[in-house]
């Protein structure tokens, strides 16, 4: 994946023979319109069941241990992950399996929900800002500053919260946010932070089987709330806003992935082959020691020899 932001990208997603597929047909082509009715969230790849894609996905945890020793080690670039999604889409079990190897000195999680009155009272990127990665690690975002031409726009009485002056408001503010927001993230990767973003397409009823399982397993009922599911009153205008934040907002330099999540397995999966090709994109590479260092090295050696 390339860094320059006035470049043109293009991602060679991975595949494998018995995948028939690239991750790139995922891919929300920058400047062209996509409708979401295109993209299927039953789709598998080829894949029958989850044994053959469980095994791709242990080689790719590998890999990406491997990849994020070295970014860590290189301390030149981070990695900004994005997750969006439909409640019940799996973002917090796909977090969970896809990283689960990761060294969590160099990874950190984090969860955006209603905003609190601090955070209203500054501009909406604020609470994501502050929590960028830092060189050399990775940052998750469990939903981001996304929400606020997600659910802010489905339901615009939350604006109302945000005490934003009039000049602030009106028609365009969707518009003007896309733009902010592509400028925001355009920022970030001319500094080195490469933003990969998922968008998680289940179906409606998929969530729907997922909220009843909820329901059903004890276990599980701490993770239901009547409100997720009032939401689904909603679910025409979400897609509708999720379209538009996808065709305005997916650019050459942080595109969006549409990736099907009727099935987690494949999910996690194409989730994991995503991370890997950017960070082996990246070229990463261990720091080459200087002559003089390499001789102090090999003196301490010498001492510590000599000890036993």
């Amino acid at each position: 994946m390339k860094l320059d932001p006035n470049s043109s990208i293009t991602i060679d997603m991975p595949g494998s023979p018995d995948l028939h597929t690239k991750l790139g047909c995922f891919l929300v082509p920058p400047g062209q319109k996509a409708s979401l009715a295109d993209y299927d969230p039953a789709y598998t790849g080829g894949y029958k069941n989850r044994t053959a894609a469980r095994r791709k996905l242990m080689e790719n945890l590998n890999a990406m241990v491997e990849q994020q020793e070295k970014l860590y080690a290189q301390d030149s670039y981070a990695l900004l992950i994005i997750f969006q999604a439909m409640d019940a889409a799996g973002k917090d079990s796909a977090i969970e399996h896809v990283m689960s190897g990761v060294n969590p000195q160099g990874c950190e999680v984090h969860c955006f929900k209603a905003p609190s009155d601090e955070e209203l009272d500054h501009d909406y990127l604020w609470r994501t800002s502050k929590v960028l990665p830092e060189r050399g690690r990775i940052g998750i975002f469990n939903r981001s500053y996304y929400e606020e031409v997600l659910v802010v726009r489905v339901h615009p009485e939350l604006l109302e919260r945000q005490r934003l002056p009039a000049a602030a408001r009106g028609d365009q503010i969707w518009t003007r946010r896309f733009e902010e927001i592509n400028g925001f993230e355009k920022y970030l990767v001319a500094n080195g932070i490469v933003v990969l973003k998922f968008f998680l397409n289940v179906s409606r009823e998929e969530q729907r089987r997922r909220f009843l399982a909820r329901i059903d397993r004890p276990e599980k009922n701490w993770k239901f709330a009547i409100a997720d599911a009032k939401e689904r009153a909603f679910w025409r205008e979400y897609m509708q806003a999720y379209e538009q934040m996808l065709n305005h907002t997916s650019t050459s330099w942080a595109p969006w992935l549409v990736i099907p999540a009727d099935n987690k397995w494949f999910t996690r999966l194409m989730v994991s082959e995503a991370i890997v090709r950017s960070l082996k994109g990246l070229d990463l590479a261990f720091p080459v020691v200087s002559r003089a260092r390499r001789k102090e090295l090999l003196a301490i050696r010498e001492l510590l020899e000599a000890e036993g």
